[in-house]
Formats: structure tokens, C-alpha cells, sequence
């Protein structure tokens, strides 16, 4: 999970040092779809899996597929009607939704240190990305975030609503990777579900709402890079809610925001505020205490 969660900050890096602004967002969704579904097809066939899955888990494989496409399409609805860190905030408390769902539907118990960690992240969350509804913002030049107070007839509710979906999906779709991962006892037959749903699916929203850009050499060999890059990041993904209770694995991903924050500090010459500075403190005390109560904390 920690290297599904590092290979993730380094995409965000790349695209960061090489931006791709020339290109349409469904088209980028449909290249970086279109290669986790034909490598996830070579690694199946390659090593005899079938390809649609078992037929006992099939119902799993789709309805991960539908809750993970929801999921994604909700995300970009509210990037383009919110201001970004907002959106970006409701997307990253998915790990926290996606533990609710498991103690609904798999009935994982959430151990007070558990809780503790999700809470501890999620605070680092809002002190990087500060609170919405009432302030809104974003990062300047140099990485620091601005501020202005803004009123409650100013905010796109629906799209609030939106961004909330996003993240209630996400958490189903943790959940029915990991349901798929177990009874398949294949974590990559999760990944080419995705795949095979989200590639078409995003072909067609490109050929309705944007017009096609070819892109140059530079910039297909970086979509290139990225689509490689999401297809492990997801598989180990997949892995790790595979081996280990949702709680724990989703709230490894928050060390994502904490890489990505170090690296713009560190290589992009953003500055870092007191606040930004102190939510990476709790995000990383948060990620350490998982690994140590670790599941031979939890079996002991």
C-alpha cells in the first residue's frame, strides 16, 4: 500500500515538472485507462488467469468497476465547479469513507488506534488544504496557499454534493476491491474491471464533450509513463486491501499527500507555511503509528 501510495506522488511529480495542459482531461483519463486495461490483459493471459474472472466474483468485478467509474467522474465534475483544494480535500477522504463502508459490509472492527490514525490524517488534510465552505483559495506561484473569506450563497452546493458522492463511492469501491481481490485471489482481475469499463466509457465522453488533441512526441511518451506508473500503483493498491483490513491499508495512503508536499518544497520551490508544515507532522506520525500497530499489534 506504501508503494501504491509513493508511485502515486511520483505521477503527481512528473506531471508537476511536465504538465500536459494541451491535452482534454477525458482524453488523458482515456490514455491512462486504455494502458492499465492492455497490460492488465498481457499480465492475465500471460499467467493463465481468466480474463473476465472467475464467474463467482463477476457480479464484484462489475460493480467495482461502476462504483470505481462514479467515483471518477464525480471527482472531475467537481475539480471544474470548485475551487481545487476542495475538491482535492473530499477526494482524499475516501480512506476514511471507505473504513465506514468495511465496518458496514465486512463488519471490521475499527480499533481505537485506527480511528485515531484516520482522525490524525485528516486533520493534517485540513491544515494543508485549509477548510472549505467558508474559505476558499489556491497555491500561488510560489507554492503558498491564499486565502479569502467567502460566503455561504457563494458555494456551488450541488457541486459540493458532487464532490461528497466522490467520495462515498470511492470508499464502495475500496471496499468491492477488496471483496473482489479476496474471493478472485487475483488482485488484478479488480484493475481490468476499472479498466475495461472506465477506457470506453471515457473514449466516448472525449468524442461528446472535447474535441481530440494529438499529442507531440514529449507529451505521449509522458502519458505514456504516467498510464505505466497508475497500472502498478493500482495493482499494488489492489494488493494491499487484498492482504490487510481496509482501515489500515486506506490510511497509508495519506502518505501520498505527504510526499507530494516534500517534494514541492523540496524540488519545486514551493514555500512551506506553518500550517502546511505541521498537517505533513501529523500525516507522517499518523502513517508510522499504522505501520507499528501493524496486523501483529492487532493479532497480539
Amino acid at each position: 500500500m506504501a508503494s501504491s501510495s509513493v508511485i502515486y506522488s511520483i505521477m503527481e511529480f512528473l506531471l508537476q515538472l511536465f504538465p500536459v495542459k494541451s491535452i482534454p482531461l477525458f482524453e488523458i483519463i482515456f490514455a491512462r485507462c486504455t494502458i492499465i486495461l492492455i497490460l492488465s490483459l498481457v499480465w492475465l493471459r500471460r499467467y493463465g488467469q481468466p480474463v473476465l474472472g472467475p464467474p463467482h466474483v463477476r457480479t464484484l468485478l462489475i460493480s467495482r468497476a461502476l462504483m470505481g467509474y462514479l467515483s471518477l467522474m464525480t471527482f472531475v465534475y467537481s475539480i471544474q465547479r470548485l475551487p481545487l483544494s476542495d475538491a482535492i480535500l473530499f477526494n482524499l477522504s475516501t480512506p476514511i469513507t471507505g473504513s465506514i463502508f468495511a465496518q458496514v459490509i465486512f463488519h471490521e472492527k475499527l480499533a481505537l488506534v485506527d480511528i485515531g490514525g484516520l482522525s490524525c490524517s485528516f486533520l493534517g488534510l485540513l491544515l494543508i488544504f485549509r477548510p472549505i465552505f467558508f474559505l476558499q483559495g489556491g497555491l500561488s506561484e510560489g507554492g503558498e496557499y491564499s486565502m479569502a473569506l467567502v460566503s455561504k450563497e457563494t458555494v456551488d452546493k450541488y457541486a459540493v454534493l458532487v464532490a461528497l458522492l466522490s467520495s462515498l463511492y470511492g470508499g464502495v469501491s475500496y471496499c468491492l476491491v477488496r471483496a473482489g481481490a479476496k474471493a478472485s485471489e487475483q488482485p488484478m482481475a479488480t484493475v481490468l474491471a476499472f479498466a475495461l469499463f472506465a477506457s470506453p466509457a471515457a473514449l466516448v465522453c472525449t468524442l461528446v464533450f472535447e474535441d481530440f488533441v494529438l499529442p507531440d512526441m514529449q507529451t505521449l511518451l509522458i502519458m505514456i509513463i504516467v498510464g505505466f506508473l497508475a497500472f502498478v500503483a493500482e495493482l499494488f493498491l489492489a494488493r494491499g486491501l487484498q492482504l490487510e483490513k481496509t482501515s489500515k491499508t486506506t490510511n497509508i495512503l495519506f502518505i501520498e499527500v505527504f510526499l507530494s508536499q516534500m517534494s514541492g518544497f523540496t524540488f519545486l520551490g514551493q514555500a512551506p507555511s506553518f500550517l502546511r508544515l505541521v498537517g505533513c507532522m501529523l500525516i507522517l506520525v499518523s502513517v508510522l503509528s499504522t505501520f507499528y500497530f501493524g496486523p501483529e499489534k492487532v493479532l497480539e
